[in-house]
């Protein structure tokens, strides 16, 4: 195994890592209860309140991801269809909209009133997970 696919491998046991993992700490937003939150928790509560979105940054952030690090897996290995390996850069785009996602939303919940937010360890760690997943998928050729 080659170091890339080695690395891009690795994904598949970080990324279940990163979207248990505290991303913020929230507190005196009504909705959050000033809890830590991880991308799974903000999927359950916005789940309670806007189905539809919950759906989107679940799609966002742990579906669309982990099927790239598949992809990726699939293509560095040589067994992707080159019909699918033109479909990873769609990917890695969509997959790196969920960190622009959770900054936006750092920086409109600290615009708030009385609202705080802390970035955690789990927000390094899931940036760090679809950056390195975008490295990864670079190195298809």
């Amino acid at each position: 195994m080659t170091p890339a696919a080695l690395a891009n491998a690795t994904l598949l046991i970080l990324y279940p890592v990163a979207w248990a993992a505290p991303l913020i700490e929230a507190r005196v937003l009504w909705f959050l209860g000033g809890d830590a939150v991880s991308i799974l928790s903000g999927v359950a509560a916005l789940w309670a309140e806007a189905p539809g979105l919950a759906v989107l940054v679940a799609l966002l952030a742990v579906v669309l991801p982990y099927l790239k690090v598949i992809a990726t897996q699939a293509a560095l290995a040589g067994r992707l269809p080159a019909r699918a390996r033109a479909a990873l850069p769609w990917l890695a785009k969509l997959s790196m909209a969920d960190v622009f996602l959770i900054a936006l939303y750092i920086v409109v919940a600290k615009g708030i009133a009385g609202a705080s937010v802390t970035p955690l360890w789990g927000l390094w760690l899931f940036t760090a997970c679809v950056l390195a997943s975008l490295v990864s998928s670079g190195r298809v050729r």
